[in-house]
């Protein structure tokens, strides 16, 4: 037997020691607290209605697609436009890329070209006003016309920190951002939810905007809704590089197990 005042037990007892304290501070660096992972935190418990955020009517830009449905009372001449009925159940059978088939797209020059009407400028107007313009156009050509005008490209992509990140289609006008981060699959719990960042092409030009999803305000903000083709990267937190799937747990258990089996041996 060894006894207790051995260098080589009193060494051992050490090495447990560290592997322990290294263990017990890989656990802390690893947990990530509730308050960290909740959505929608308020100081003041009691407020629960907020002003509905803005959403201003999409403005068409150049690269654009449409899809136009243009209907009337004689089908024979709106069927030199399309033939709805076929090209509905077309559309309907390949989503999301079936509108896209059927789309006009709006040239760098902000122009839309369509048959028999021709050239039509596009770019800066909203949906309803190209509605408008293209029912005023086909008022002397066709009786009693109907026309349906639909954003083809309606895409956001979700990347960083989240279940399944990817690049989405959308058919509804308004998506907000947590409907987005749903549609990813939600945020995982390493996921820094004050620090979601959304880059967004204004005026040609791509602008970044740190979003915090823990406080209510979001919803009234300019950025609760989002615009087609924005892009919503969640950034890890730090506790992601030294968490549970990436602290060597494994090798500092064997270890332990080592040390625990010689100390036995030699106690």
């Amino acid at each position: 037997m060894i006894s207790k005042s051995n260098p080589l037990l009193v060494s051992f007892q050490k090495n447990i020691n560290v592997i322990a304290l290294v263990l017990f501070l890989g656990l802390l660096s690893s947990c990530v607290t509730q308050r960290r992972v909740e959505y929608l935190q308020d100081r003041n418990k009691n407020a629960k209605s907020f002003k509905e955020a803005e959403f201003p009517d999409y403005r068409l830009k150049p690269n654009d697609e449409l899809y136009i449905q243009i209907n009337s009372l004689d089908e024979a001449a709106a069927s030199v436009f399309s033939n709805n009925r076929q090209e509905s159940n077309y559309v309907g059978s390949i989503q999301p890329y079936g509108a896209s088939l059927m789309s006009y797209s709006v040239d760098k020059d902000g122009y839309l070209l369509l048959p028999v009407i021709g050239k039509i400028l596009v770019k800066d107007k909203t949906l309803s006003e190209i509605t408008v313009i293209l029912k005023d156009s086909l008022n002397h050509i066709l009786n009693q016309p109907v026309v349906t005008v639909k954003l083809v490209n309606r895409y956001v992509s979700v990347l960083g920190e989240v279940r399944n990140p990817g690049h989405f289609p959308y058919s509804q006008d308004k998506l907000t951002i947590y409907d987005a981060l749903g549609l990813a699959g939600d945020i995982t719990d390493y996921g820094n939810r004050t620090k979601v960042m959304l880059i967004r092409n204004e005026n040609g030009e791509n602008i970044r905007i740190n979003v915090n999803l823990n406080k209510s305000e979001i919803l009234s903000s300019d950025y609760f809704y989002l615009r087609p083709n924005d892009i919503v990267y969640v950034v890890p937190l730090r506790n992601k590089f030294w968490g549970m799937r990436q602290f060597p747990f494994e090798i500092l258990f064997s270890a332990l197990t080592t040390a625990l089996l010689f100390y036995s041996i030699f106690k």
